[in-house]
């Protein structure tokens, strides 16, 4: 049971807004979100915030803030349905509201109706970009087409030019999923090519009801125990740590200090004993919500279900919507339920049962409560663990991370010499050459 200084209101808290709703301009066919429209079914719904929603959710959040930064995060759906015009009436409210704090935006968007309407409202308004992009062409338009069932690739693409173009700020958001985790260094690699220093992957996973719940969504939370069975799209624990694997290989070799994967970065905090900053790996949270067009807000991006709906901005604030009870228990039910077999984990102190919508399966001991992404996690972290180690000693000393580079280099010098050392002469060379040691590297002088 949490105790009562738990259950204070955080200092600062982030809500995800979603101005267009669930409405998108194009059909990739593992979003889990697209049909959450069935929770609005009135007839001739405008999905749209409107103008009163817009208004009391600026100041609301603005105020909820016990902090000097500010941070607005949009996404959909696809924000850019909204059209230019609906930022701009945001922006003048932040500055209407802003109360002395500092503002900043990101907005997540699927990239193909950016024009140079949109990359001059960014870049002037200094919104960071994420563009939501797959991988490579044929990787990318596996699952994301349009509403027509076309590749998106190309609009997606004309998209990162705009962003570069007017010298927007951008990042890539890279949804894992069965297809594209086969491709792990040519995901990685495309999306270093297209200038993205800053990546996420974000593994999916989303279980399919026989029946639908409520006569409404398919896509179940974890706590539903009727029959359902895991997507075809979803990434499986194995593809997901082999993937990680891969790309850290790649990256801790040569990228470290140029190129910044999210899980990563978060990783390496664990090592150096913070606590994690990504929600997923946090010990509760409970801190970052989302608002819904008409201004319901809602647990958790991954929690748009009615039973986890704290309220609406036009009957209460964001402030005590936040933290009211259930909101509190929310977070701190992530701590609370966590199975023995996790809390027994030598990588809690990186993982902490990772997000409470994968927690759906059972522990070897029949528990409920454990993360169905666990066995992925754990091959990651144990690979990366000798790395991870060297870096947050270097860091600690006042070096940076990416000495490791060179450790690495001298590491496998070394081991390379002492195979030479070992090879026998009919052997194959230890160089790689496909020749007999006695015939490359084991001839005599």
């Amino acid at each position: 049971m949490a105790d009562d200084a738990t259950l204070e209101r955080p200092r600062s808290v982030h809500v995800m807004a979603k101005p267009s709703g669930a409405i998108c301009n194009i059909d990739c066919k593992y979003c889990f979100y697209l049909e959450k429209e069935k929770l609005y079914p009135e007839k001739g719904k405008q999905w749209r915030m409107d103008d009163a929603t817009l208004d009391k959710y600026v100041k609301q959040y603005i105020a909820a803030q016990d902090v000097p930064e500010v941070n607005f995060a949009w996404q959909g759906g696809e924000p850019t349905l909204m059209g230019v015009g609906f930022f701009e009436k945001a922006v003048l409210l932040q500055e209407k509201y802003a109360d002395g704090k500092h503002i900043t935006n990101a907005f997540q968007t699927n990239g193909t109706l950016l024009d140079d309407e949109w990359g001059e409202f960014l870049s002037k308004n200094r919104f960071l970009v994420g563009i939501s992009i797959d991988g490579p062409e044929e990787i990318h338009n596996h699952y994301r087409v349009d509403k027509g069932g076309k590749p998106t690739f190309d609009k997606v693409m004309r998209g990162v030019d705009i962003v570069k173009k007017h010298g927007v700020e951008f990042n890539t958001l890279t949804v894992l999923q069965a297809h594209n985790a086969q491709y792990p260094l040519e995901v990685y690699r495309f999306l270093k090519s297209i200038g993205s220093r800053y990546i996420q992957f974000i593994p999916i996973v989303e279980r399919i009801a026989q029946q639908p719940v409520n006569d409404l969504l398919t896509l179940v939370d974890p706590g539903y125990e009727d029959k359902a069975t895991v997507s075809k799209w979803s990434l499986s624990p194995n593809q997901y740590g082999r993937f990680l694997c891969q790309v850290f290989d790649e990256w801790v070799r040569k990228d470290v200090g140029q190129c910044f994967v999210q899980i990563v970065d978060v990783a390496l905090g664990a090592w150096m004993g913070q606590n994690p900053s990504l929600c997923v790996f946090s010990e509760t949270c409970g801190d970052a919500l989302i608002i819904e067009h008409n201004g319901d807000l809602y647990s958790c991006d991954h929690f748009v279900y009615p039973e986890y709906n704290v309220g609406n901005v036009h009957d209460i604030d964001i402030s005590e919507m936040v933290s009211g009870s259930a909101q509190r228990k929310f977070g701190t039910d992530k701590r609370d339920t966590l199975p023995k077999f996790c809390r027994e984990c030598d990588y809690r102190f990186a993982c902490n049962g990772g997000c409470p919508k994968h927690r759906f399966i059972r522990t070897p001991d029949g528990e409920k409560g454990l993360n169905y992404f666990c066995k992925g996690y754990k091959m990651f972290f144990k690979h990366a663990d000798p790395y991870m180690r060297v870096m947050a000693g270097e860091i600690s000393r006042g070096q940076p991370a990416s000495n490791v580079m060179t450790w690495i280099q001298q590491q496998e010098k070394e081991r390379a010499a002492s195979r030479m050392q070992q090879a026998g002469r009919n052997e194959p060379c230890p160089c790689g050459s496909g020749k007999k040691f006695k015939h490359c590297h084991g001839q005599k002088k």
